[in-house]
């Protein structure tokens, strides 16, 4: 299969209802948000998604969840260790960052497509391994249209966590969650760097269907079945490998603006899209 051979464009539009779509470890796990209140979804908990939609569908994930892993490696070392190629890299003094990078974008995409850092120390005879790759997808922080208004809620627990003592006073704990809210967050993949890693026009359509379907079998207490909804994503193909068009201006095609000043629901909001001349944009209704 060839490498990619034109430059994608893509934007998505999604709604969090009373949900906690990116908990802020630093902030007590409340919903992320900037100084002027606007809700955030970091790019790195959207790459978590990807991937693990990537994993339902069958594709092989290096960076996989503790609680989603299909293998029996608990670590990334491991993992590695279990190619027979990275693992004879490894031992070997002589081989190159450039093979080590080869054979780790041939087995993973998702190594292929956002990149990796590997930095393990070296074992027995081995001396080690620190390679970077560059992936080709790159994905921007998702932002809400509106200011974000987030409900606390107090909650207890009324049972022991251990046998043969009295029940104590109940633990208190908060849980946060979006009233409302519709994000927009936008990405793009490079040829230039899809050529390096081997990241071919079949990949990119498997990275579309992720997002198409981003939030399936992505339920937690945080984000209820249904709680968050991919509503459209807006995929620009451009006709060459550099593209018609910058990513900025393409991503700035894309309007979402408010119909009411408290918007409740996706249909309170106008979606429009600037024709741009010779680019051809696909829009997709989520799943």
């Amino acid at each position: 299969m060839s490498s990619l051979d034109h430059k994608i464009d893509f934007a998505v539009v999604l709604s969090v209802n009373n949900a906690n779509p990116n908990g802020d470890p630093l902030n007590g796990n409340r919903p992320r948000q900037n100084y002027d209140g606007y809700g955030e979804i970091s790019d790195v908990a959207i790459k978590r998604k990807i991937r693990n939609r990537l994993q339902d569908m069958g594709e092989i994930i290096f960076v996989q969840s503790n609680d989603r892993k299909n293998d029996d490696y608990n670590s990334l070392r491991e993992r590695a260790d279990g190619n027979a190629e990275l693992n004879q890299i490894f031992k070997s003094k002589t081989a190159s960052s450039d093979d080590f990078a080869r054979v780790a974008c041939m087995q993973w995409l998702d190594v292929r497509s956002f990149g990796q850092v590997f930095a393990f120390k070296g074992s027995g005879s081995g001396s080690g391994v620190s390679v970077g790759v560059r992936g080709p997808v790159s994905i921007h922080t998702a932002k809400s249209v509106n200011p974000i208004d987030i409900t606390s809620m107090q909650i207890t627990k009324s049972v022991n966590s251990e046998p043969g003592k009295e029940r104590g006073s109940d633990t208190m704990g908060m849980k946060h969650r979006v009233d409302f809210g519709l994000y927009v967050f936008y990405g793009s993949i490079n040829t230039q760097l899809a050529e390096k890693t081997g990241f071919t026009n079949e990949d990119a359509d498997k990275i579309k269907q992720a997002i198409i379907t981003l939030f399936e079998n992505d339920a937690s207490s945080a984000r209820p079945e249904g709680s968050m909804e991919i509503h459209k994503v807006y995929w620009w193909t451009h006709s060459s490998k550099l593209g018609q068009y910058s990513s900025a201006k393409v991503h700035r095609s894309l309007s979402v603006k408010p119909r009411t000043d408290e918007p409740r629901s996706f249909e309170d909001f106008v979606i429009e899209v600037t024709e741009l001349d010779g680019l051809k944009v696909d829009m997709i209704d989520g799943r």
